[in-house]
């Protein structure tokens, strides 16, 4: 009776268990970028992480799309091994003001191709870098994301967040701070860490003058021993 209720619970467990996985693995799945927050008008380089969320496929392509609204002047890509990356630029509605003059076309897409056995596997993931820069006076920048599967799958990653529930295909988001936020918010931390050097250099102080005054209590009382044997001895 007891083992037939021990195999019971045995394959309840199991089953609990591969719901929870077949629930959660999909939702921690998703194409992010990295960090998630940055500085509007700063550089910045940006790692989009592309996990296999499929156990009889490979991810053999990614398309990164950046964000016609808010156009980048500086794009720059890390190369892969065994990836082949490709950038596609747009006309400009309205050119971008720069140092060397304006720029009437900007890259508004990103595309990794993996050549044969680079492809992201079962169970794997692969990052890709991109340097980004100067960051538009935005909120955000969505970047709508495409993986396509060796089966010839294609998740589309370009659900925008809407402030409630997350999508079941969010695009990843880049949050942007304006610069004079991001400024005010690391003086407290500076301060703090200011703070707490001053703390330490005041206790240490402290702990220096105690050990002196011990050391001199512990010198008179060596001479005042030294003293009344030498009266005895006389």
């Amino acid at each position: 009776m007891k083992r037939s209720l021990l195999a019971r619970a045995a394959t309840i467990g199991a089953a609990v268990a591969a719901i929870t996985l077949a629930v959660a693995g999909p939702a921690s799945a998703h194409v992010t970028v990295n960090p998630k927050e940055a500085t509007q008008g700063g550089y910045t380089k940006v790692t989009f992480r592309v996990p296999n969320e499929k156990d009889n496929a490979n991810t053999t392509k990614v398309e990164v799309n950046l964000p016609a609204g808010s156009p980048i002047a500086s794009v720059s890509l890390k190369p892969i091994t065994g990836w082949t990356a490709k950038t596609e630029t747009s006309k400009l509605a309205t050119p971008i003001k720069s140092d060397d003059g304006e720029i009437t076309e900007a890259v508004t897409k990103i595309t990794w191709t993996a050549d044969g056995a680079a492809a992201i596997k079962p169970g794997q993931f692969q990052e890709f870098d991109v340097s980004l820069g100067p960051l538009p006076e935005s909120d955000q920048m969505v970047f709508k994301t495409l993986q396509t599967y060796s089966d010839g799958d294609v998740v589309r990653w370009i659900e925008e967040p809407s402030g409630g529930a997350e999508p079941e295909h969010p695009a990843p988001v880049l949050k942007l701070a304006k610069k004079d936020a991001a400024t005010a918010a690391a003086q407290p931390v500076a301060a703090a860490a200011t703070t707490d050097d001053s703390d330490k250099d005041s206790s240490n102080g402290t702990a220096y003058g105690i050990a002196g005054i011990l050391l001199g209590l512990a010198g008179l009382l060596a001479g005042l021993l030294a003293y009344r044997r030498a009266t005895q001895r006389g």
